[in-house]
């Protein structure tokens, strides 16, 4: 297992992560897991004993009560873990207990603590972007935290390219802490991270972490064209996300994820991690597994490495459409390109080329 820092700070994560979505299993999030105690914590061990050292977390998962498995979890391990969680989604019917402000942030973060029965977090995230709030209140909150050592480093997830930019920008002219990381979601099926987010945070020193790369269960290999997601999964039983825009071309590339793996003797989601692994600004990777086996499974993918031509099959198949001012650019302006977006506009370039031929 690699190990790169993440963004400009000095904190070394995992190339792999350990998601805990399926820990618990409770209060809304049935479909998504129902983990028990034990198989909690023989996760965490086979992730330490492959040198997983990143595990990630939030509040709205079970309403709190994966973190209290994770923290059970833990036992004698901390010092072996960079435990991250997150806030802002509403969990009660409390006003302010929803967003970026000082008030959330400050109540939840000690809820969050007891309950995976830690002194500090290694990371902390906002869950999602909050335009009610300023980026001043929630620069602050977060500085205050790491203060008080109630956590070392913090984060957002799912934010916009200029929203990212925004809270980035507030904090370094004010001398303060700007997120150290951006949690994106991120697959062959769904690419419009790389329009902004994915070069924004290389540019502005945040690093990117991937959230449910496989598609929120999507891209497991069990469903196709001809067959259904499976009762008892997330996407058997009606979970609302993600959003896919284009039916025919998932089912195009689930076939051809099955082609690729076949050639290697692997799995889908093994060809998943594999291509997402070695995909440009890409820091660390999330998984969300629900048992051993599939843990083992998605770990074993670090091995895989796959042809140049299989990459250029799957990219050249989900390759987004240039949007304004992508396009633009990309037909003028390639010599002023920076590191972190330059494949990109690259790839923008050979789609435009390959459509005037056809036209």
């Amino acid at each position: 297992m690699d190990y790169r820092l993440l963004g400009d700070s000095g904190l070394n994560v995992s190339k792999y992560a350990l998601g805990t979505i399926p820990f618990s299993g409770t209060k809304g999030f049935e479909a998504a897991g129902d983990m028990d105690q034990s198989t909690a914590d023989a996760l965490v061990d086979y992730a330490l004993e492959h040198g997983i050292n990143h595990f990630d977390t939030a509040n709205l998962y079970a309403k709190g009560d994966a973190e209290i498995v994770l923290g059970k979890a833990i036992r004698d391990k901390r010092k072996d873990m960079v435990i991250a969680s997150k806030t802002g989604f509403q969990l009660t019917d409390n006003p302010n207990d929803v967003g970026a402000t000082r008030i959330n942030i400050e109540a939840s973060i000690d809820e969050t603590l007891n309950r995976l029965g830690t002194d500090y977090l290694d990371l902390y995230y906002v869950h999602v972007w909050d335009g009610q709030v300023s980026v001043e209140e929630t620069v602050l909150a977060m500085n205050d935290l790491i203060r008080r050592g109630k956590i070392r480093y913090w984060g957002v997830s799912n934010y916009s390219g200029w929203a990212l930019a925004k809270t980035h920008t507030f904090a370094v002219e004010n001398n303060l802490m700007p997120p150290i990381a951006h949690q994106v979601y991120y697959t062959p099926e769904s690419r419009e991270a790389e329009y902004e987010l994915l070069p924004a945070a290389k540019e502005l020193g945040i690093g990117n972490t991937i959230w449910s790369p496989l598609g929120e269960g999507l891209l497991t290999g069990k469903i196709s064209r001809d067959r259904k997601a499976e009762p008892g999964t997330r996407q058997g039983e009606g979970w609302g996300e993600p959003y896919v825009k284009d039916e025919k071309l998932f089912f195009d590339l689930v076939e051809m994820l099955q082609d690729v793996a076949s050639d290697h003797n692997a799995t889908v989601p093994q060809v998943v991690l594999a291509w997402l692994r070695d995909r440009p600004n890409v820091d660390s990777v999330i998984l969300g597994t629900r048992n051993k086996a599939q843990l083992e499974e998605n770990i074993a993918s670090y091995d895989l490495q796959l042809t140049d031509n299989q990459i250029v099959q799957i990219n050249d198949l989900t390759q987004p459409e240039p949007i304004y001012p992508l396009w633009h650019r990309a037909m003028n302006a390639m010599d002023r390109a920076s590191d972190a977006e330059k494949t990109y506009l690259e790839a923008y370039n050979k789609l435009m080329n390959q459509k005037d031929k056809d036209l």
